[in-house]
């Protein structure tokens, strides 16, 4: 089973900005030009906090923004797109950049749209990154950011990007009502709502477009949903075996208020039961393209070994042991507790699965996964496998390692040491699992040097 890296995701976060300003303003700096207002002494300084600037925006940015500068300043843009012409308020100053909202448009790309929700604009809720952009185009917005990040931090030409033709395809359902896991945080007076882009603040929402239709229904939100004076946050699942449930948060412990603590979850051909607060794709269809991905790229051969590295529930050793048959070893390794149960839980008829209770890097280290191995499933938190694990994966030397990634940076960086020890990036498909957001999942093809591997 795949899991939301570096823990439970957030559901949503958010970017703020006051209200639009027109660019005769004369606190509007033009781009590239002087202020109306300039300071007395006459010297150029750097864009302040709140300030507003009129601008030209380029090429997109990781973390779903866009790239302008103001004075040979770097200004990463919210709520815009490439070629537009808008005013900027500027969120945050930091050394070498700035943040910043466009709050008027004065020259729209034609992939703009009027956001679906009224929510998903500057100073309200962040969790939707996108929402201003056309469906198609925002495909081709999460293409661009992987194929800047392979070529920046993998260290791969132009040319070998070109050969892998990166794409992210659409998943079934369309871009609203696929999230089956929404965390709303809750404020002082008790209301559940979604976050502000990189804030602690609480926005009271009446409706989540993206939540799943069962979760939009439950009387969570305000007005007329519950208060919850003593939790932190609000867990909603509305899962794909049709289960739908509701717990309060405090300190990062549940407490059930409706529905049951374990969901029955429908992927690979099985029916998986896992806590209501563990770990599972929240898009109904990722599980199901994520594993036929995999099992497409590794085309696994009866009778292969195999390894699950941050395995969770056991949905990719599952769907392994399907094609390489009841004799063959397969090994899962997850440290997570409730993971690592439901594993257990969920592969008993599958004696040849042995699940490994451990740290992925841990268990390699001493040895924990032992015995030569053909196949390696690789899904790494947020953070990436790291250099270490990845060191350990090339001397084992499998003849393959499907790698599943929802952080393209940190996926670039382990591509980069793969690299380094002779193996290549043979194939990539990317996955839009997070319409509306900034997110995008890919499932990258390892290959060994010729000669080497199983």
């Amino acid at each position: 089973m795949t899991r939301p890296r570096g823990g439970s995701e957030p559901a949503h976060r958010a970017g703020g900005a006051g209200p639009a300003s027109s660019a005769a303003d004369p606190l509007t700096r033009q781009a590239g030009g002087a202020r109306s207002a300039p300071p007395a002494d006459g010297e150029r300084r750097g864009l302040e906090e709140a300030e507003r600037v009129e601008l030209t925006v380029d090429a997109v940015a990781p973390g779903g923004h866009c790239v302008a500068r103001v004075d040979g300043q770097v200004v990463f843009v919210r709520h815009a797109l490439p070629g537009e012409r808008v005013v900027a308020e500027v969120t945050e100053v930091h050394r070498g950049f700035v943040r910043a909202d466009a709050v008027t448009v004065l020259d729209a790309a034609p992939q703009r749209v009027e956001p679906p929700c009224p929510y998903a604009k500057p100073g309200r809720c962040g969790g939707c990154d996108l929402q201003h952009v056309a469906p198609e185009a925002q495909l081709d917005w999460k293409a661009a950011v992987v194929r800047e990040q392979l070529t920046r931090l993998a260290g791969l030409t132009e040319a070998e990007v070109d050969r892998l033709g990166v794409r992210v395809a659409a998943l079934p359902g369309g871009q609203l009502g696929w999230r089956s896991r929404v965390r709303y945080a809750v404020d002082a007076a008790g209301r559940a709502g979604l976050l502000k882009h990189r804030s602690h603040e609480v926005v009271p929402i009446d409706r989540c477009l993206i939540a799943h239709p069962a979760i939009q229904e439950l009387p969570v939100l305000p007005p007329s949903g519950a208060r919850w004076p003593d939790a932190d946050a609000v867990e909603t699942v509305a899962s794909t075996g049709g289960d739908v449930t509701v717990a309060a948060l405090a300190d990062g412990v549940p407490t059930p208020v409706s529905g049951p603590a374990a969901v029955r979850e429908v992927a690979a051909g099985r029916e998986w039961t896992v806590p209501a607060s563990g770990f599972w794709q929240v898009h109904p269809a990722a599980a199901d393209t994520l594993v036929d991905a995999v099992l497409d790229l590794l085309d696994p051969r009866p009778g292969e070994s195999a390894w699950d590295l941050y395995g969770g529930a056991g949905l990719f050793a599952a769907a392994l042991a399907g094609r390489v048959g009841p004799d063959a070893r397969i090994t899962l390794v997850e440290s997570a507790a409730d993971g690592v149960a439901a594993a257990r839980e969920n592969l008993r008829d599958l004696p040849r699965v042995e699940v490994v209770a451990a740290r992925v890097e841990t268990a390699l280290a001493r040895r924990r996964v032992t015995g030569p191995v053909d196949l390696v499933v690789l899904d790494p938190p947020r953070t990436g496998a790291g250099a270490r694990v990845v060191r350990d994966l090339v001397v084992a030397c499998p003849r393959a390692v499907a790698y599943v990634a929802c952080d393209p940076a940190a996926f670039a960086r382990d591509v980069r040491t793969f690299a380094g020890a002779g193996w290549r990036l043979a194939e990539l498909r990317g996955f839009d699992l997070f319409p509306m957001t900034q997110h995008v999942e890919l499932v990258g093809l390892l290959l060994p040097p010729a000669g080497t591997g199983r």
